[in-house]
């Protein structure tokens, strides 16, 4: 989820000298190359609407590849900064928590969860062998757990809601409300954006673009939850407030992990968007909480 741009860069900023933006492609106030961005935007939107209309179990695989892709990521950016959580534990147990939704619930997953969360404390206490001492054991381990439970489990949520009645519709509802709160606060951002929500830990993140995260999240809830899970409208209303909370904070999660390690970005597979990661920031708590009050409610 990109930034909503409120605050513009540091003058001076990113610059090295005249000429030196020469030949590069046109950037947002986020900093990022707006038509690019756009671009992927709407291709992998348009992508996930026609699977969810036409295919809808093939979102499952979808997700898993999206998971295992975003925890490459993750781990490759963690053990840049000399964090070293097991790999193929992460990579192959966030697999099974993820697909062992569809068969199996959530006891599937509960049961995935806990398996691969044991198997990564005791990956990690003989990864360099029998007879060495494990180095930053607590740290490492509590990491790799965060970031199973921060992709895999999140995301398994997705499959679960799928599943359910208008399971297509209540997955599309949910990434319509996410795009609603993102383009919201970006355009509010922009235009009127003065008053930094969280400066310490994203700077462009300002009170007015969560007041337009806030504004279209809460209509496109009221729209798509009358209209396609033709349901009671204040359903709308909660979902809406609900995933503008999660979707913001998973936003600045994200940020602040980034931070933390010193990088722009988890990843450079999309352009304009950076990598996997950066586009599920804020899909993956949302999936919980759309779940959540889905399930509930309907």
């Amino acid at each position: 989820m990109p930034e909503d741009a409120s605050t513009p860069p540091a003058a001076g900023a990113g610059s090295a000298g005249p000429g030196s933006d020469e030949g590069k492609p046109p950037a947002s106030k986020a900093g990022r190359n707006l038509p690019a961005a756009l671009a992927v935007g709407f291709g992998l939107g348009l992508s996930l609407i026609a699977i969810l209309l036409w295919a809808p179990k093939v979102l499952i695989g979808v997700i898993a590849v999206a998971v295992a892709v975003a925890t490459w990521e993750v781990a490759k950016r963690l053990r840049e900064a000399d964090v070293l959580v097991p790999r193929i534990p992460l990579l192959v147990g966030g697999q099974a928590v993820v697909w062992l939704a569809w068969p199996s619930g959530p006891q599937g997953v509960l049961g995935a969860f806990g398996a691969t969360t044991l198997t990564i404390m005791v990956w990690r206490l003989f990864d360099h062998g029998l007879r060495a001492t494990p180095r930053n054991y607590l740290r490492d381990t509590a990491i790799a757990v965060f970031v199973l439970a921060w992709i895999s489990l999140l995301a398994a949520f997705a499959v679960l809601m799928l599943q359910e009645d208008k399971g297509n519709l209540r997955v599309l509802t949910f990434m319509i409300l996410v795009v609603c709160s993102d383009v919201g606060g970006y355009v509010a951002g922009v235009l009127f954006g003065k008053h930094p929500m969280v400066p310490h830990i994203s700077p462009k993140k300002s009170w007015e673009g969560f007041g337009g995260s806030l504004v279209f999240c809460v209509i496109g809830g009221l729209l798509t939850v009358t209209l396609l899970l033709q349901a009671n409208s204040m359903i709308g209303v909660l979902l809406g407030v609900g995933l503008v909370l999660v979707a913001t904070s998973g936003d600045l999660i994200e940020s602040q992990v980034k931070r933390e390690l010193g990088i722009k970005d988890m990843g450079t597979l999309l352009p304009g968007h950076g990598g996997i990661m950066d586009r599920l920031d804020s899909m993956l708590p949302s999936a919980f909480v759309a779940w959540l009050v889905l399930t509930a409610l309907l």
